[in-house]
């Protein structure tokens, strides 16, 4: 077993409201949620990278590892990213401090955060944050495994996005949905059409 997965599953009995999965990203998820990303995509953001399963998808598609920065809270997971993934950027801070340590101009924030079992608040703070840090039209990136977006209505409504579903993986412990959450502007259908 990989040293991520095994770290996955020891994190998973230690804390498991905090890693609220009972399994890795499955290679399949990681490929729906990083698709679109390559060597041009410019810099990515990911929010509760855990054991490195979407890290692992999003150098896979060319995205060079400076241009990659992560926001874990666990220490374990933090110590075992930054030795796993050398030159990508680790904060072991929360996803919504990324405008403290991020320039505006990201090209996609992909996030693996349980955002459903949270605080509304604290969801409200963490898309937040992702919206101030990502270019014009780009997106932020979440799965769920339930059948409604991760991203309750109301902060959907507040924040003024759209929302749109781009994968079912099948072929992920469980299945789960990837979304697309963007929020328009003046040129949002031009950008996103190039982007896609």
């Amino acid at each position: 077993m990989a040293s991520g997965s095994a770290l996955f599953f020891r994190r998973l009995l230690t804390n498991p409201r905090r890693v609220s999965a009972i399994a890795p990203s499955s290679r399949f998820l990681g490929r729906a949620m990083t698709a679109g990303l390559g060597p041009d995509s410019g810099p990515v953001v990911e929010f509760g990278p855990g054991s490195g399963s979407l890290t692992r998808a999003i150098l896979a598609r060319g995205v060079r590892p400076e241009h990659l920065t992560l926001f874990e809270l666990d220490g374990e997971f933090v110590r075992d990213l930054r030795q796993r993934f050398p030159g990508v950027t680790v904060h072991h801070a929360p996803a919504d401090a990324a405008t403290d340590f991020v320039s505006p101009g990201i090209a996609a924030v992909i996030s693996g955060l349980p955002l459903l079992s949270m605080p509304p608040a604290v969801c409200s703070a963490i898309v937040g944050a992702a919206f101030r840090i990502l270019r014009p039209g780009a997106a932020y990136i979440q799965f769920t495994y339930g059948p409604k977006p991760s991203i309750p209505p109301e902060i959907i409504a507040d924040l003024g996005l759209t929302v749109e579903q781009r994968a079912f993986v099948w072929a992920n412990l469980p299945p789960a949905r990837v979304h697309h959450f963007r929020k328009p502007g003046p040129f949002g259908a031009e950008i996103q059409a190039r982007l896609d």
